[in-house]
């Protein structure tokens, strides 16, 4: 993501990057550098400044990304951002002109909306909560879809606040929603991940047990793929190896999503639906399995549930065994 936003900001502007594991920073600041090297942009890692804290970056930026693994990250750093009290960019506290904070993590609405809240009357900026879907393949390729959640209406911009925030993303994705006010764009998140939770497990299990059932891996997913259980997790994130290009799965389930961040926003999920009332029936099942799966196979590929399951058919003893590709 930041990769995309250094090539695509104009090159006069600075990309101010923090990070509390310094070993991320040197990384990419060696990953833009090759890149700007092999395209012929410039010289290697210009354009790019390291903070020692995000409330440096906050006082020497118009626009603040965050994207964090929990609420209690977020509130931490918008904690060290807004104390002590960090003046505004403009004095008119104007949309086009204030400062804005884009928050990408994926967290609860609740604690979002709380540190909306604390933002707008703190008058430090503006704050939209734009957390993202498309995995670590979509975040390399810039196309990520991203879930907006800022307001929209009288007294609060006119939409110009969403058409400021829109093209910003734009960068980094393909495709912009505007859900609705403060704290909606977490909710169309955790929605989407609660169904992404279960067509996980879901495409393990059929994977699983059609290879058993004796099918060859890839007949079975090109039937499932132009079948009517065609999902993200069968197409695009395949735990079969040999499926999908470039998925975890053909890495030893190394990188992309992992299983720890799924069980989080699991948690997430079942948090918001006990406040807001909604049924889940599948949520505790599905929590289990990902709560085994993390014990056995920790910081991999949350599409690791289908070596586990796999552990499990085969510990059973029962079924013929089936063919991969």
């Amino acid at each position: 993501m930041a990769q995309n936003l250094r090539a695509k900001i104009p090159d006069g502007d600075t990309l101010i990057v923090h990070d509390q594991n310094s070993e991320v920073v040197d990384k990419f600041k060696k990953e833009v550098g090759i890149a700007a090297a092999g395209t012929g942009t410039g010289e290697k890692g210009s354009g790019i400044e390291v903070a020692d804290s995000p409330r440096e970056i906050a006082e020497k930026s118009n626009v603040i990304i965050t994207v964090l693994p929990e609420p209690s990250h977020v509130k931490s750093v918008f904690g060290n951002i807004l104390h002590p009290r960090l003046p505004p960019l403009h004095p008119t506290f104007s949309v086009e002109h204030d400062r804005l904070f884009i928050d990408a993590s994926t967290i609860d609405p609740t604690s979002s909306t709380e540190i909306a809240n604390a933002v707008h009357s703190s008058t430090a900026g503006r704050f939209v909560d734009a957390p993202m879907s498309g995995g670590v393949i979509g975040a390399k390729a810039a196309t990520l879809t991203f879930m907006l959640g800022c307001p929209s209406h009288n007294g609060n911009g006119d939409g110009r606040l969403v058409a400021r925030v829109t093209p910003i993303l734009e960068m980094m994705g393909q495709k912009v929603i505007h859900m609705g006010e403060s704290g909606m764009g977490l909710a169309g998140k955790l929605a989407n991940n609660y169904l992404l939770a279960i067509s996980n497990i879901a495409t393990a299990e059929a994977m699983n047990f059609g290879l058993k059932l004796g099918l060859e891996s890839g007949e079975l997913a090109q039937l499932i793929n132009t079948s009517s259980g065609a999902c993200w997790s069968s197409s695009v994130n395949n735990p079969v190896e040999g499926i999908s290009p470039g998925a975890p799965a053909e890495n030893g389930f190394e990188g992309g999503f992992g299983v720890g961040l799924m069980r989080k926003d699991l948690g997430l999920v079942m948090k918001a639906a006990k406040e807001s009332g909604a049924a889940l029936e599948l949520a505790e099942r599905a929590m289990d399995v990902y709560k085994k799966v993390e014990e056995a196979e920790k910081g991999k590929d949350f599409s690791v549930v289908y070596k586990w399951l796999e552990e499990q058919s085969r510990d059973s003893g029962i079924g013929s065994g089936g063919r991969r590709r």
